[in-house]
């Protein structure tokens, strides 16, 4: 568990920031789903929820979800499932309805949590966040990045005609993925992105650009898949072993493929 000195609700995201940054235990409450899980003595709590960053919102060019928008409106929002079904589709196997209830987008983001289903899924849109002082970046790119005190204000997915499907593999319907892959068509060009490695989801970059610039038959497939089992890392957890996760990434890259093939 973790315990809490003080309880700060910012009036202004400016404010969120300098707080938050003023003192290496101050920390961002969010849902406190993840914090329950270790233990932390924290000094001050920022509580956000003053900041009206709970909404998902459809502009001409794209959506923008607020960081603190639940992964339950992620799973029944209309404009999510119109646009972006994958998003909502991914988050369904997430622990539980209470679970989703309270945890947040801006924090299983911003954590970058190699078993996140939000993340891969998100990786294969073409998918931006916003930061307070980092400001306005690819989630690629993000998600290289090491990690440094900032502020997530929201998460833009840009509405491309996008072609996705996502998949995962767990021991039980709500446990944490073994792995999961989430793969995108955007006008021939393919992304493949692989999570829950366990390390963070990355795009599988050879194999995106050999699936991409050859025909879709079975077998040019088939060898994408493992293209993308060897380039990437797999490790080993209680989930699984990196041989395990190995072989299934074949199965898996190879069924999302052959999926959104057929959209």
């Amino acid at each position: 568990m973790f315990s809490i000195k003080e309880v700060y609700r910012p009036t202004s995201i400016e404010d969120a920031y300098k707080t938050l940054i003023s003192q290496k235990n101050n920390v961002i409450l969010g849902g406190t789903l993840f914090l329950r899980m270790g233990n932390k003595r924290i000094n001050k709590a920022l509580d956000l929820t003053s900041l009206n960053l709970s909404y998902i919102s459809e502009e001409k060019e794209y959506i923008e979800i607020g960081a603190m928008t639940s992964l339950r409106e992620l799973e029944t929002n209309k404009i999510i499932i119109n646009n972006f079904k994958e998003v909502s589709e991914c988050v369904k196997d997430i622990i539980g309805v209470q679970f989703r209830n309270i945890a947040t987008i801006g924090g299983s983001v911003f954590s970058k949590y190699g078993f996140s289903d939000v993340i891969v899924a998100l990786l294969s849109y073409n998918t931006e966040v916003e930061l307070y002082n980092g400001g306005r970046i690819k989630l690629e790119e993000f998600l290289r990045q090491p990690y440094k005190k900032d502020l997530l204000t929201k998460i833009y997915i840009y509405k491309d005609n996008i072609k996705a499907k996502y998949i995962s593999i767990r021991n039980e319907s709500s446990d944490y993925p073994i792995l999961n892959v989430s793969i995108s068509n955007n006008s021939g060009q393919f992304k493949i992105c692989i999570g829950a490695r366990p390390q963070r989801a990355t795009i599988a970059i050879e194999a995106s650009q050999y699936i991409s610039s050859n025909p879709k038959t079975l077998e040019n497939i088939i060898k994408a898949a493992e293209i993308a089992s060897e380039e990437l890392v797999f490790g080993s957890n209680t989930r699984g072993n990196s041989e395990y996760r190995k072989k299934i990434a074949k199965v898996l890259v190879k069924r999302a493929i052959l999926e959104v093939e057929k959209c």
